[in-house]
């Protein structure tokens, strides 16, 4: 479902102004699972979905509903549908809408099963698509450092043609950008190591990097570890090379009193400590 809230009569007592049901959404264009949305200049609202009614991958694609939230259609053009959904951001400038590929509901929504991943049940592409027009131009494959792209951002300066998208499994935050003959390429920026760990499913953990934003002025980017438990911090005045500016552990499977540890490289184990503030311990 898609719930619209009205903050505008009384901001104070936000209301709830209209639900989209998943079975309007569903019989009108076929899809399933909305996850990210967006505001557009037309007065649409565009929705990414994650696959069809029943989970499968294949079904997924573009919701928009008009600017009384009622199902207008799909944003995206017969035939140009992405592998898999997950985010997506647009720079009009360039004329292009970047989007993400998470994986099919069917498989997640059970909980992570990484032989899922081996399966082509997860994704690994960005899509390339025109915009406003809805055409698919261009998948890049990211590969195997790559894995689970989820969240992705333009810089905020629209005359710029490059971003980010971070890549959960590999813990890589890939850039796009634009290549001279107007075709579309990428690039490992930042690459999160794995911990060698004890105490936890695998003898190796991953940072995995769920979200990321980019600073107003595009000077740096601040990322998330989430299980590791740190925020990074990194100056990208040059986005081809981000510099780790800052970072603080803020919780993770790391953190003090937790069974698992980190294995340091003299076989030393360690765990982080987590602040307080204001005497309360961060969860």
């Amino acid at each position: 479902r898609v719930y619209v809230v009205d903050t505008a009569k009384d901001p104070r007592a936000p209301a709830l102004h209209k639900v989209v049901q998943a079975e309007d959404i569903a019989e009108k264009t076929g899809l399933g699972f909305p996850h990210t949305s967006h505001c557009l200049a037309t007065g649409d609202i565009m929705i990414s979905c994650l696959g069809d009614k029943e989970g499968n991958a294949a079904g997924n694609g573009f919701l928009l509903l008009d600017s009384e939230f009622n199902v207008k259609g799909r944003w995206e053009k017969p035939g140009h549908s992405p592998l898999f959904g997950y985010d997506f951001w647009y720079q009009p400038r360039h004329k292009t809408m970047i989007s993400s590929s998470w994986g099919a509901p069917a498989a997640f929504r059970t909980g992570f099963d990484l032989q899922h991943v081996q399966d082509g049940l997860y994704g690994r592409h960005l899509h390339v698509y025109d915009w406003p027009g809805g055409e698919l131009k261009q998948t890049l494959d990211l590969g195997s450092t790559g894995l689970l792209p989820l969240e992705v951002r333009f810089l905020h300066d629209p005359s710029k043609d490059t971003g980010y998208v971070g890549c959960a499994l590999t813990s890589n935050m890939v850039r796009f950008f634009k290549t001279a003959d107007g075709s579309w390429s990428h690039e490992v920026a930042i690459s999160i190591k794995p911990l060698k760990v004890r105490n936890w499913m695998l003898p190796e953990m991953p940072g995995l990097i769920t979200d990321f934003v980019i600073s107003l002025d595009d000077r740096y980017l601040y990322l998330v570890n989430w299980l590791h438990g740190d925020i990074r911090q990194y100056n990208i005045e040059d986005p081809a090379k981000p510099v780790l500016a800052g970072q603080v552990f803020v919780g993770g499977l790391l953190q003090k009193g937790s069974d698992v540890v980190y294995v340091t490289d003299d076989d030393t184990e360690e765990q982080y400590a987590v602040p307080q503030v204001k005497g309360h311990r961060l969860r």
